[in-house]
C-alpha cells in the first residue's frame, strides 16, 4: 500500500468517526446511552460475523495478544462510547469537535511513552497547529458576545466537556494499542474481535435499559440512522483505521485524528443548527494545516 493510500484510509476513518459523533446527538435524544451502545455493537457483530474466523496465514493469539484486544475494546470502544455519548448529550456537537482536536497531541504523547516512537519536527508542528486551534476556540468562548449559560447549564456543560476529554484519551489509547495489534492481526479480524468484546462489556447495561424502552415508538428514519452509526462506528472506521495504521507510525497517524473534530463540528453546524464563529473557522483551518505539515513528502 502506498503512503497516500494509507493516509486516505486514516483520514476517511476519522472523518466518519467525527460525523457519527455529531449525529449521535440525535440518537441520544431517542435511545438511552447504554442501549444505544449495545444496539451499535449488536448490529455490527451481525455484519462482521464472517470476519471473526482466523485466516490460515495468521498466527494464533497468545495471552498477551488477547489482553491487548480486550484493552483495545475496553478503552477504544466501551469507555470511549460512554464518555462520548454522555459528553455530547450534556454538551454540544461543536464543543465535542473542539475538545476532540486534542487527539493528535494525546496520541503523540502516548506513542512516545508506550511505543518509543521518535517524533519528527513536522509531526510536532502539525500537533502544535491542533493545539493552537483548541486555544483559539477556547479564547473565543470568553469574548464579548459569546453565549452565556445559566449556572445549572454551565455545570452540565462542564461535566460533558470533562467526559469528552476522557473520550480523547480513550481514543488515543485505541490508536497506540491498535499499532501493536496490526503487527499480528489483519484489519478485519481486529475490527470483529474488538466489537465482540464491546458487545460483551455493554450487554448487561443495555439489557437493563431495554426492559423499559418503547421500541415501537422509534420512527423508521431513526432506525436507519442507527444502522449507519453502528456500521460506521464499529465496522467501516475500524477497518479503515487499522488498514492505514499498518503502514504509518502512530504519532503521524494521530495527526489525522484532527479530522474527527472537524467533521463533528461541521455536522453540528450544517445539520444541528449550532453556531459557527470566525474563530472556530480559523481553528479548523489550523487543523487542516497540521495534517499538511505532518504528511508532506520529505523531498
Amino acid at each position: 500500500m502506498t503512503p497516500w493510500l494509507a493516509y486516505l484510509c486514516l483520514g476517511g476513518s476519522m472523518a466518519l468517526v467525527g460525523s457519527y459523533v455529531g449525529l449521535s446527538k440525535l440518537l441520544v435524544g431517542v435511545f438511552p446511552v447504554f442501549l444505544l451502545a449495545g444496539l451499535r455493537f449488536l448490529i455490527a457483530a451481525v455484519a462482521m460475523a464472517g470476519w471473526v474466523r482466523r485466516p490460515a496465514d495468521e498466527a494464533a493469539l497468545g495471552r498477551g495478544d488477547h489482553a491487548l484486544v480486550f484493552l483495545e475494546s475496553f478503552l477504544g470502544n466501551f469507555l470511549f462510547s460512554i464518555c462520548m455519548l454522555y459528553g455530547v448529550q450534556m454538551s454540544t456537537a461543536l464543543a465535542a469537535g473542539v475538545i476532540m482536536a486534542a487527539l493528535p497531541g494525546a496520541v503523540a504523547l502516548l506513542s512516545r511513552l508506550v511505543l518509543g516512537e521518535r517524533l519528527e519536527g513536522r509531526v510536532l508542528a502539525g500537533i502544535g497547529c491542533a493545539v493552537a486551534g483548541i486555544a483559539l476556540v477556547s479564547w473565543s468562548r470568553h469574548q464579548p458576545g459569546a453565549e452565556v449559560l445559566a449556572p445549572a447549564e454551565a455545570r452540565q456543560a462542564l461535566l460533558g466537556n470533562l467526559l469528552l476529554i476522557g473520550a480523547v484519551f480513550c481514543e488515543a489509547s485505541y490508536v497506540v494499542i491498535g499499532k501493536r495489534l496490526t503487527g499480528k492481526l489483519g484489519p478485519r479480524r481486529i475490527s470483529s474481535l474488538v466489537n465482540l468484546w464491546g458487545l460483551a462489556l455493554v450487554a448487561p447495561l443495555a439489557l437493563w435499559q431495554a426492559v423499559s424502552f418503547d421500541f415501537p415508538a422509534v420512527p423508521l428514519p431513526t432506525w436507519t440512522l442507527l444502522v449507519f452509526y453502528a456500521l460506521a462506528a464499529s465496522m467501516i472506521t475500524v477497518w479503515l483505521w487499522m488498514t492505514g495504521l499498518r503502514q504509518v507510525p502512530a504519532a503521524r497517524a494521530g495527526v489525522f485524528t484532527v479530522l474527527l473534530p472537524v467533521s463533528a463540528a461541521l455536522v453540528g453546524v450544517l445539520l444541528l443548527g449550532e453556531r459557527f464563529s470566525a474563530a472556530q473557522a480559523m481553528a479548523f483551518g489550523l487543523a487542516m494545516l497540521g495534517i499538511v505539515l505532518a504528511t508532506w513528502p520529505r523531498r
